[in-house]
């Protein structure tokens, strides 16, 4: 016996939703993959500038990063700072320490470190500005000393200060030698190591 052949060019099932085979899933989505055209819901292209959110700092959008500040090295300044500085202070301790008849140790570190604060801000952290800041301390203090024992001299002889100051400046030094004692010298160290530590605050 023959098999029979089945007629050429049958019409196939069509794809719209009708079962092939008797297999009722067949053209039912799979579970999971979205229906109809995956790509027909992308969201859109960005237009416009691609940097403008970006957050600030950022190549490309917001604030520019903040230059650093400029160093200071200015040793001759930084010097100068320190002279004037220990001429002002000085004078001031002399007025303190002759009007109240006596040497303060608070003012000879406030002097100290004043010259050491102002010189290290203007000249930077400089080993020579730290080491005139020292040495001007130093002087300062002593300055102090000298105008406020003119001070007191000029109050028992019943002269100006200025007359005592400038016109017996030799009899102001002598004097000075000669009532010199520990504290007189203490308050004269005080003021480097004052200066040295205000240089450190400043840097």
């Amino acid at each position: 016996m023959s098999q029979p052949v089945p007629p050429p060019n049958q019409p196939q099932q069509p794809y719209g939703g009708q079962p092939a085979d008797g297999n009722p899933y067949a053209s039912q989505p799979q579970p999971g993959t979205p229906a109809g055209n995956p790509y027909g819901q992308q969201p859109a292209a960005p237009t416009g500038n691609p940097f403008a959110a970006q957050q600030p700092g950022q190549f490309g959008g917001g604030a520019p990063f903040a230059p650093a500040p400029p160093a200071r090295n200015n040793i001759g300044l930084g010097v100068l700072a320190a002279l004037g500085a220990a001429i002002l202070a000085g004078i001031l301790y002399g007025v303190i320490a002759g009007s109240i008849e006596r040497e303060v140790g608070y003012a000879a570190v406030g002097v100290g470190f004043l010259v050491g604060f102002a010189a290290s801000k203007v000249g930077g952290s400089n080993p020579a500005v730290i080491g005139a800041a020292a040495l001007f301390s130093l002087g300062g203090v002593y300055l102090g000393q000298l105008v406020g024992m003119s001070m007191i001299m000029a109050d028992v002889a019943g002269m100006s200060f200025s007359e005592v100051f400038f016109d017996h400046f030799d009899v102001v030094t002598k004097l000075w030698k000669e009532e010199s004692d520990f504290m007189t010298y203490l308050f004269l160290a005080l003021g480097p190591i004052a200066a040295i530590g205000g240089a450190k605050k400043a840097g």
